[in-house]
Protein backbone atom coordinates (compact mmCIF):
# COMPACT_ATOMS: atom_id res chain seq x y z
CA UNK A 1 0.00 0.00 0.00
CA UNK A 2 1.50 3.27 -1.11
CA UNK A 3 0.83 6.24 0.94
CA UNK A 4 0.50 9.62 -0.53
CA UNK A 5 2.86 12.51 -0.35
CA UNK A 6 1.70 15.56 0.70
CA UNK A 7 3.63 19.29 0.34
CA UNK A 8 4.05 20.69 3.29
CA UNK A 9 1.70 23.54 3.93
CA UNK A 10 3.03 26.92 2.86
CA UNK A 11 3.54 30.23 5.39
CA UNK A 12 0.97 32.43 4.97
CA UNK A 13 3.09 35.17 3.61
CA UNK A 14 3.17 32.54 0.58
CA UNK A 15 -0.52 31.39 0.55
CA UNK A 16 -2.40 32.08 -2.87
CA UNK A 17 -5.61 33.74 -3.28
CA UNK A 18 -7.29 33.16 -6.45
CA UNK A 19 -4.09 32.50 -7.81
CA UNK A 20 -2.14 35.38 -6.99
CA UNK A 21 0.05 36.44 -3.19
CA UNK A 22 -1.69 38.69 -1.27
CA UNK A 23 0.26 42.10 -1.26
CA UNK A 24 2.22 42.25 2.04
CA UNK A 25 0.24 44.14 5.27
CA UNK A 26 1.25 47.69 5.27
CA UNK A 27 4.61 49.19 7.19
CA UNK A 28 3.80 52.09 9.34
CA UNK A 29 7.44 52.44 10.40
CA UNK A 30 7.77 51.07 13.84
CA UNK A 31 11.21 51.91 13.44
CA UNK A 32 13.43 55.24 14.70
CA UNK A 33 14.76 56.50 11.18
CA UNK A 34 13.94 59.44 9.97
CA UNK A 35 12.70 58.56 7.17
CA UNK A 36 9.33 56.00 8.74
CA UNK A 37 5.84 56.48 7.90
CA UNK A 38 3.99 58.15 11.09
CA UNK A 39 1.08 55.47 10.31
CA UNK A 40 -2.20 56.10 8.74
CA UNK A 41 -2.96 59.51 7.87
CA UNK A 42 -6.14 61.91 9.45
CA UNK A 43 -8.18 64.11 7.25
CA UNK A 44 -8.87 67.28 8.90
CA UNK A 45 -8.14 67.84 12.43
CA UNK A 46 -10.61 69.30 15.20
CA UNK A 47 -9.22 72.40 14.83
CA UNK A 48 -9.73 72.91 11.14
CA UNK A 49 -12.98 71.31 11.22
CA UNK A 50 -13.84 74.06 13.66
CA UNK A 51 -12.94 76.75 11.27
CA UNK A 52 -15.13 74.88 8.69
CA UNK A 53 -18.38 75.50 10.93
CA UNK A 54 -17.43 79.05 11.70
CA UNK A 55 -17.17 79.32 8.19
CA UNK A 56 -20.41 78.08 7.06
CA UNK A 57 -21.82 79.60 9.91
CA UNK A 58 -20.51 83.21 9.00
CA UNK A 59 -21.94 82.70 5.29
CA UNK A 60 -25.15 82.73 6.12
CA UNK A 61 -24.78 85.63 8.44
CA UNK A 62 -23.34 87.61 5.56
CA UNK A 63 -26.06 86.34 3.58
CA UNK A 64 -28.56 87.16 5.24
CA UNK A 65 -27.92 90.76 5.65
CA UNK A 66 -26.89 90.94 1.77
CA UNK A 67 -30.52 89.63 1.51
CA UNK A 68 -31.74 92.18 3.74
CA UNK A 69 -29.66 94.84 2.17
CA UNK A 70 -31.51 93.76 -1.05
CA UNK A 71 -35.20 93.73 0.28
CA UNK A 72 -34.51 97.31 1.82
CA UNK A 73 -33.39 98.71 -1.47
CA UNK A 74 -36.49 97.22 -3.19
CA UNK A 75 -38.77 99.31 -0.99
CA UNK A 76 -36.67 102.34 -2.01
CA UNK A 77 -37.52 105.18 -4.60
CA UNK A 78 -33.92 106.18 -5.05
CA UNK A 79 -30.56 104.26 -3.77
CA UNK A 80 -28.46 105.57 -2.06
CA UNK A 81 -30.86 108.61 -1.13
CA UNK A 82 -30.59 111.73 -1.65
CA UNK A 83 -28.51 114.50 0.03
CA UNK A 84 -26.62 111.23 1.19
CA UNK A 85 -22.92 111.08 0.89
CA UNK A 86 -21.44 108.22 -2.16
CA UNK A 87 -19.54 105.99 -1.25
CA UNK A 88 -15.67 106.37 -2.51
CA UNK A 89 -16.21 103.23 -5.25
CA UNK A 90 -12.67 104.04 -7.04
CA UNK A 91 -10.61 104.10 -3.86
CA UNK A 92 -12.40 101.16 -2.32
CA UNK A 93 -11.87 99.19 -5.54
CA UNK A 94 -8.18 99.55 -5.42
CA UNK A 95 -8.28 98.73 -1.95
CA UNK A 96 -9.53 95.27 -2.96
CA UNK A 97 -6.66 94.22 -4.87
CA UNK A 98 -5.01 95.07 -1.87
CA UNK A 99 -6.55 92.77 -0.06
CA UNK A 100 -7.05 90.42 -2.94
CA UNK A 101 -3.07 90.02 -3.03
CA UNK A 102 -2.98 89.43 0.50
CA UNK A 103 -4.47 86.18 -0.27
CA UNK A 104 -2.35 85.38 -3.26
CA UNK A 105 0.67 86.26 -0.60
CA UNK A 106 -0.71 83.70 1.85
CA UNK A 107 -0.90 80.89 -1.24
CA UNK A 108 2.74 81.30 -1.98
CA UNK A 109 3.41 81.28 2.38
CA UNK A 110 1.82 78.05 2.04
CA UNK A 111 3.56 76.85 -0.42
CA UNK A 112 6.82 77.79 1.42
CA UNK A 113 5.77 75.43 4.47
CA UNK A 114 5.35 72.60 2.40
CA UNK A 115 8.58 73.12 1.07
CA UNK A 116 9.76 73.43 4.79
CA UNK A 117 11.33 76.72 3.93
CA UNK A 118 10.31 78.21 7.50
CA UNK A 119 12.01 81.11 6.29
CA UNK A 120 9.99 81.75 3.22
CA UNK A 121 7.00 80.81 5.55
CA UNK A 122 6.95 83.67 8.08
CA UNK A 123 8.31 86.26 5.09
CA UNK A 124 5.16 85.85 3.12
CA UNK A 125 3.16 85.26 6.47
CA UNK A 126 4.36 88.93 7.15
CA UNK A 127 3.61 90.11 3.92
CA UNK A 128 0.17 88.97 3.94
CA UNK A 129 -0.37 90.88 7.64
CA UNK A 130 1.40 93.76 5.89
CA UNK A 131 -1.54 93.94 3.46
CA UNK A 132 -4.59 92.97 5.58
CA UNK A 133 -3.27 95.80 7.67
CA UNK A 134 -2.96 98.59 4.50
CA UNK A 135 -6.64 97.51 3.80
CA UNK A 136 -7.92 98.00 7.33
CA UNK A 137 -6.06 101.35 7.42
CA UNK A 138 -7.49 102.28 4.23
CA UNK A 139 -11.17 101.24 4.98
CA UNK A 140 -10.89 103.18 8.52
CA UNK A 141 -9.91 106.34 6.60
CA UNK A 142 -12.76 106.16 4.39
CA UNK A 143 -15.03 105.42 7.20
CA UNK A 144 -13.94 108.71 8.71
CA UNK A 145 -14.64 110.75 5.99
CA UNK A 146 -17.95 109.14 5.44
CA UNK A 147 -18.60 109.95 8.99
CA UNK A 148 -17.55 113.87 8.73
CA UNK A 149 -19.82 114.09 5.82
CA UNK A 150 -23.07 112.77 7.07
CA UNK A 151 -23.19 109.23 7.26
CA UNK A 152 -23.64 107.59 10.24
CA UNK A 153 -25.58 104.68 11.72
CA UNK A 154 -28.57 107.44 12.53
CA UNK A 155 -28.60 108.47 8.54
CA UNK A 156 -31.27 105.45 7.82
CA UNK A 157 -31.18 102.71 5.82
CA UNK A 158 -28.73 103.54 3.85
CA UNK A 159 -26.20 104.30 6.70
CA UNK A 160 -27.35 101.28 9.15
CA UNK A 161 -26.74 98.99 6.20
CA UNK A 162 -23.44 100.07 5.13
CA UNK A 163 -22.12 100.40 8.79
CA UNK A 164 -23.30 96.80 9.38
CA UNK A 165 -22.45 94.85 6.04
CA UNK A 166 -18.74 96.51 5.87
CA UNK A 167 -18.21 97.13 9.57
CA UNK A 168 -18.71 93.63 10.69
CA UNK A 169 -16.43 92.69 7.79
CA UNK A 170 -14.21 94.67 9.05
CA UNK A 171 -14.09 93.53 12.59
CA UNK A 172 -13.66 89.89 10.50
CA UNK A 173 -10.58 90.99 8.52
CA UNK A 174 -9.38 92.20 12.33
CA UNK A 175 -9.66 89.46 14.04
CA UNK A 176 -8.16 86.93 10.93
CA UNK A 177 -5.31 89.71 10.93
CA UNK A 178 -4.65 89.30 15.00
CA UNK A 179 -5.01 85.49 14.53
CA UNK A 180 -2.21 85.80 11.20
CA UNK A 181 0.36 88.02 13.45
CA UNK A 182 -0.29 85.50 16.38
CA UNK A 183 0.37 82.62 13.62
CA UNK A 184 3.51 84.71 12.45
CA UNK A 185 5.23 85.20 15.74
CA UNK A 186 4.61 81.31 16.41
CA UNK A 187 6.12 80.22 12.69
CA UNK A 188 8.66 82.84 13.75
CA UNK A 189 9.77 80.31 16.79
CA UNK A 190 9.90 77.03 15.18
CA UNK A 191 6.64 76.02 16.84
CA UNK A 192 3.89 75.59 13.92
CA UNK A 193 6.14 73.30 12.33
CA UNK A 194 5.18 69.88 9.96
CA UNK A 195 2.94 67.86 11.85
CA UNK A 196 2.10 70.91 14.16
CA UNK A 197 1.49 73.40 11.36
CA UNK A 198 -2.65 72.50 11.83
CA UNK A 199 -3.22 76.16 13.45
CA UNK A 200 -1.26 77.66 10.58
CA UNK A 201 -3.28 75.82 7.90
CA UNK A 202 -6.20 76.80 9.81
CA UNK A 203 -5.34 80.19 10.14
CA UNK A 204 -5.41 80.41 6.35
CA UNK A 205 -8.60 79.03 5.66
CA UNK A 206 -10.45 81.56 7.72
CA UNK A 207 -8.06 84.40 5.73
CA UNK A 208 -9.27 83.21 2.34
CA UNK A 209 -12.97 83.12 3.67
CA UNK A 210 -12.42 87.01 4.77
CA UNK A 211 -10.94 87.88 1.09
CA UNK A 212 -13.47 85.91 -0.53
CA UNK A 213 -16.17 87.48 0.87
CA UNK A 214 -15.20 91.23 0.31
CA UNK A 215 -15.84 90.59 -3.27
CA UNK A 216 -19.54 90.16 -2.85
CA UNK A 217 -19.58 93.13 -0.29
CA UNK A 218 -17.93 95.32 -2.50
CA UNK A 219 -20.36 94.19 -5.63
CA UNK A 220 -23.52 94.47 -3.74
CA UNK A 221 -23.22 97.65 -1.19
CA UNK A 222 -20.65 100.06 -3.53
CA UNK A 223 -22.00 98.84 -7.63
CA UNK A 224 -25.19 97.87 -7.62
Amino acid sequence: MSRTLQAPPRPPSERRTNGRIPPAPPDYGDGDGDDRDPGPRRGLDNLRLAVLFIMGAETMFFGALISALLVLRLGMAAWPPPLEPRLPIAVTGLNTLVLLASSVTLVAAGRARRRRDHAGHGRWLRATAALGALFLVVQGYEWTRLIGYGLSLASGVYGTTFFALIGFHGLHVLAALVWLLVTTALVARGRLRDARSAPAQACAMFWHFVVGVWPVLYFTVYLI
